[in-house]
């Protein structure tokens, strides 16, 4: 008999049968009358092809084959019950788990040094693994669970809409210059002087052109960039030594502006602000260890949020 013919049900009903090796007793055990159980052992010998238990001057007594049958039956009824448990509560205290995380450089600067803070103090025996995120996204790491959430902005990693994902905070475009910058005195610069002036661009994948300079050409203007790097590392020491000036999210700018002298200007350009974002699949939605990693990620951001708030 294939398994797809074999009604698993009766797997629990013979356990009883075996262990009490009577119909009547079997019955009470799991709740049903004498009638019912007497019809399911009959549906147990239609498709084992065998009488199962069988009339004696002691009482029933099993047969060879059921005598086989119980200790793997019970095995896999254990197995069963083990798969369809619910979760033990996530202790994160004690915890071993191992979360693997993908950034863009955005968010491992700001995120990832508090993140790592928090779970330190509640949770030291939690590792994190962050990389770099790729595009094109990564659905399939995602899924296979070799990712376990990303975290950046939405309209850069433009993930598909069955994947599970919560926006964390805003940001938005701003200007970043050296304190003493000659041609910039005041709180604002000019769009005459930000097109004039000589620019860095941090751009990941190289490319020469962004938001910024797409506003720009559909007014037939075009700014100079005269540095190109792939990541923020470098930024604040080579704006605070020069006269470039650097235009990047305001959050990085505000962490800038404590590592170097330097100040913030408004961009002079209309710009969206933009979503920052975490993304993890949905298979691992309910699970209670990534759940409280979700949570701990929520909540920094919200610290974050309140911190730029204040200022």
């Amino acid at each position: 008999m294939e398994l797809r013919q074999f009604d698993l049900n009766l797997l629990v009903a013979f356990d009883w049968l075996m262990q009490e090796q009577s119909v009547s007793r079997a019955a009470e055990r799991m709740f049903v009358t004498q009638s019912a159980m007497s019809h399911t052992l009959q549906r147990l010998r239609q498709q084992l092809d065998d009488p199962l238990l069988v009339k004696t001057p002691s009482g029933m007594k099993p047969t060879e084959r059921a005598l086989a049958l119980i200790e793997p039956v019970r095995a896999v009824l254990r197995e069963v019950e083990f798969l369809i448990r619910q979760p033990e509560v996530f202790d994160p205290a004690r915890s071993q788990r191992r979360f693997v995380m993908a950034a863009t450089d955005y968010m491992d600067f700001l995120l990832i040094p508090p993140l790592i803070e928090r779970i330190a103090r509640e949770a030291p025996g939690i590792d994190i693994h962050v990389k770099r995120t790729d595009l094109p996204f990564p659905e399939k790491e995602l899924e296979a669970g070799e990712l376990d959430i990303v975290v950046g902005f939405e309209a850069i990693l433009k993930p598909a809409a069955y994947l599970n994902g919560r926006k964390l905070f805003e940001d938005r475009m701003t200007c970043l210059l050296r304190q003493e910058h000659p041609s910039i005195q005041g709180d604002t610069v000019s769009l005459e002087d930000y097109v004039g002036l000589k620019h860095m661009l941090i751009s990941r994948t190289g490319t020469r052109t962004g938001v910024i300079d797409d506003w720009l050409a559909e007014r037939g203007l075009e700014r100079r960039i005269a540095l190109i790097v792939p990541h923020f590392l470098s930024a604040p020491f080579i704006v605070a030594n020069t006269d470039m000036l650097l235009s990047l999210p305001l959050r990085i700018a505000e962490q800038f502006v404590r590592l170097a002298p330097l100040r913030v200007v408004p961009v002079p350009i209309e710009l969206p602000s933009y979503d920052l974002v975490m993304i993890w699949h949905p298979l691992r939605e309910s699970d209670p260890a990534h759940r409280w990693l979700r949570e701990q990620i929520w909540d920094v951001c919200q610290d974050l949020n309140q911190q730029t708030n204040s200022t």
